[in-house]
């Protein structure tokens, strides 16, 4: 019997995640807002067989104190469809995922970027379904607050519901495109959506033929509990954030049971943690990696990070002391428990705690490719996952080293492809291509 499969997205935020990596020795400092720099990445990372490019997205500058702000590089970057089209063009095989909010987005505008991303791509497009975090971002929607945490995914399985309506608006044999009957398309075959909702209205049809893949790949990042149950629900892959094996073990039978209880096969979604990978040729020169990229992380900037994180000003907590009790807010929920339990778990003060999270406070791999390798192999064969976002430590030097080091050790254990064996993101994942809701078979048109 085959080894089960490893799947490995790169997670690009847009580029790294840590603060510090437009900083590193020999990084790229203008990497966020350089489209020949990611023509490089994208290309290296289809070398190595990627399953998908993955880019997150942010409605908002980061909401965070200037004298923060000023040190990071994620306050420019480009919006993630425009990008994704163009990179689309440099490659051929490697899926192409981009973050759209459902918060402050029309189902409309969603649905028929991800379906144009799709043809364009070949079909190779995902949508990362997100509700938005940053209450900034409403100051940028005519909204002078941000929508409350149950009523943002509320909006959001809703939404899912009509976004996919609006993919299945024409059957897949519509466009007959007849030169010499002059008919272009069978309108028995194109479907009005008609949706009226709590939160939504929407009349349909969508403006462009069914997507290549039947519907992009769904994907969902939320670990709330409004979160575990649309991502049950409705994705077929799933950002984790689990920063231990025993969590990671506990998310994904609580997903999958929810899956079971649902009727849905629970091979049709994948649960793939961030991890944080930094390559050495030893583990105390990738521990010497990580210590160089944390130390280029200024204080103000981890306070700011942890004000993020846990949805409070994080600068008026004595920063010697232990994280004091933290209210809920109307921000990320999962985000803010990770932060108390990795403060609680380790015994971390408010500045020890900012300055995990200034960098990257997750999960994170550092050794040798062998020893990393180890690990996303003992992390698969427990069922804490079924593959990683990868989050790379600085660009190019930290993608590379995983592309030339990591990768030929998973394939020699035989859980990592050494070659694609399809074309469209959904056949990387092992994903069935969904039946149109309105057309469930191709019809013949009449004459």
């Amino acid at each position: 019997m085959p080894a089960k499969q490893l799947h490995l997205g790169a997670f690009m935020r847009p580029i790294s995640i840590h603060t510090g990596a437009w900083r590193y020795p020999g990084a790229w400092p203008d990497a966020n807002f350089n489209l020949n720099a990611y023509v490089r990445l994208i290309r290296k990372l289809e070398e190595g067989r990627f399953d998908a490019f993955f880019m997150a997205d942010h409605m908002a500058v980061l909401n965070m104190p200037v004298e923060a702000l000023k040190r990071s590089h994620t306050v420019t970057s480009f919006e993630p469809l425009t990008l994704l089209s163009a990179l689309a063009m440099v490659t051929e095989r490697i899926g192409l995922i981009a973050t759209a909010s459902t918060t402050y987005n029309e189902p409309w505008h969603v649905a028929r970027m991800f379906a144009s991303l799709d043809h364009i791509s070949g079909g190779r497009a995902g949508w990362n379904l997100v509700t938005t975090a940053n209450p900034d971002a409403a100051l940028n929607f005519g909204q002078d607050e941000h929508m409350a945490h149950g009523e943002r995914y509320r909006r959001a399985r809703e939404f899912y519901d009509v976004v996919t309506g609006l993919w299945d608006s024409f059957a897949d044999d519509a466009f007959l495109r007849d030169v010499e009957s002059g008919i272009f398309f069978d309108p028995a075959r194109m479907q009005v959506l008609g949706h009226k909702g709590p939160e939504l209205s929407v009349r349909g049809p969508l403006n462009i033929a069914r997507p290549i893949q039947g519907w992009p790949v769904i994907v969902q990042a939320g670990a709330s509990e409004a979160g575990r149950q649309i991502a049950a629900e409705t994705a077929e892959a799933v950002f984790g954030a689990a920063a231990t094996l025993e969590e990671a073990r506990a998310f994904y039978a609580d997903v999958k049971g929810r899956m079971d209880r649902l009727g849905r096969n629970r091979d049709h979604l994948k649960i793939l943690p961030g991890c944080f990978v930094v390559v050495g040729r030893s583990l105390e020169e990738a521990q010497a990696k990580r210590a160089t990229l944390d130390s280029l992380v200024h204080a103000e900037s981890a306070i700011a990070s942890l004000s993020v994180a846990l949805g409070v000003d994080a600068s008026r907590f004595d920063p010697d002391g232990p994280l004091p009790e933290i209210p809920e807010t109307n921000q990320s929920k999962s985000g803010r428990e990770r932060a108390i339990r990795l403060a609680r778990r380790e015994n971390l003060t408010v500045r020890q705690l900012a300055q995990r999270l200034g960098g990257f406070a997750g999960l994170a791999m550092l050794g040798t490719p062998a020893m990393i390798a180890d690990r996303m192999q003992e992390w698969l064969e427990a069922e804490a996952c079924d593959g990683f976002n990868v989050m790379f430590p600085y660009l190019p030097g930290g993608l590379e080293e995983f592309v030339d080091g990591v990768v030929p050790e998973l394939q020699r254990r035989g859980i990592f492809r050494r070659d694609y064996e399809g074309r469209t993101l959904r056949e990387h994942l092992g994903l069935p291509r969904p039946a149109n809701r309105f057309f469930p078979t191709v019809g013949r048109v009449q004459s």
